[in-house]
């Protein structure tokens, strides 16, 4: 099984320093390279102080500075904030500085509110739409010249300066129903998924909607599929209270975003009181606990080999959870030196 790394630059209350935050998520990139991760990813976010990211590849290109065999993909790209030209040239120049390392994701955006600043009229639900006329766009644009008339971006003939260093980038989007996976397999692209907080048994929704899917393009490449689960490792009671209330904050934070219910001041997201969800019980600190990739080193082992059973290869540790920066680096300084050896 290879493992990668999601994390953020995160801030959960202004009296964090935002010396401090960078310091930290350097720190776990650079955690990761030694620990033998083979990708870390860096999101795309606008004015949410709880995931600061307005440009993925801008992370990606400090990150490739302080490190030097890690891959480094933007987890994801949202389409309709960028025009192809932009796009394409941004990431080619992460992989001419990083000396190929690129993994491209690409996807269509999280949060209306988001949309609401930074494409104004455009609903969520509608934005694969451009997320499906981006991509083959930008790789035309990696290729050499090409003039576009599409629905949502038009252009004369242009190409991307610089190109890629890699002859082909590998593409990566993000999917959790048919239809996406049926985008993936069609153009070769690879497959990373999340079931947020729900059983195992979305998992294994995934994994038999991806498989039918294969199905039907028999003559396709296999993607990679990686599957992304929060995950705190920790030894004793106390460090296993500390992962659940902070994941719990921040999930309150993540309805408030993500049903576009709550408001925001400088930043940061209102905090929905779990219990006045309809969906509470999905956030029961036992069930969150056996949902995630939450447990004692030998728990979390189990887990992991739960999802192998499955057929899952790749596994994304979501660290960004409003635990603290210690608690981060312990609980990843455990997963590298008593998980990872069980899957060597």
């Amino acid at each position: 099984m290879k493992f990668q790394l999601a994390v953020n630059l995160e801030r959960m209350n202004d009296q964090t320093s935002m010396d401090a935050v960078q310091k930290h998520t350097l720190e776990m990139v650079q955690m990761a390279e030694d620990g033998g991760f083979d990708i870390v990813w860096a999101a795309e976010h606008h004015a949410l102080e709880m995931t600061i990211a307005p440009n993925p590849f801008q992370i990606l290109t400090w990150w490739a500075t302080h490190t030097d065999k890690i891959r480094l993909g933007s987890g994801v790209a949202n389409a309709s904030y960028w025009h192809p030209i932009n796009l394409a040239g941004e990431a080619a120049f992460l992989d001419l500085i990083s000396g190929g390392r690129l993994e491209f994701g690409i996807g269509s955006g999280a949060y209306q509110r988001e949309f609401d600043r930074m494409r104004p009229g455009l609903k969520q639900s509608d934005a694969w739409q451009y997320m499906q006329e981006m991509l083959p766009v930008v790789q035309a644009l990696w290729k050499g010249d090409v003039e576009h008339n599409g629905e949502f971006w038009q252009f004369p003939t242009s190409t991307s300066c610089p190109k890629p260093v890699q002859d082909n980038p590998p593409v990566w989007v993000a999917a959790r129903s048919p239809i996406t996976f049926d985008y993936a397999l069609r153009n070769d692209c690879n497959v990373m998924s999340w079931p947020l907080t729900r059983p195992f048994s979305e998992a294994e929704l995934y994994m038999q909607q991806f498989e039918e899917t294969l199905a039907k393009y028999p003559n396709a490449r296999r993607p990679r599929f990686a599957m992304m689960r929060h995950a705190a490792v920790y030894e004793n009671q106390a460090d296993r209270d500390a992962a659940i209330d902070a994941i719990r904050l921040v999930l309150g934070q993540f309805e408030s975003l993500f049903r576009n219910i709550g408001g925001v001041t400088n930043g940061f997201p209102k905090q929905i009181p779990l219990e006045e969800l309809a969906n509470r019980d999905e956030y029961n600190a036992d069930m969150l606990e056996e949902n995630l990739l939450f447990g004692s080193p030998d728990e979390v082992i189990a887990k992991l080999k739960r999802y192998q059973a499955l057929g899952v290869e790749e596994f994304i540790y979501y660290a960004s959870m409003g635990l603290g920066r210690k608690e981060q680096c312990r609980s990843l300084e455990l997963f590298i030196n008593e998980v990872m050896p069980a899957f060597a």
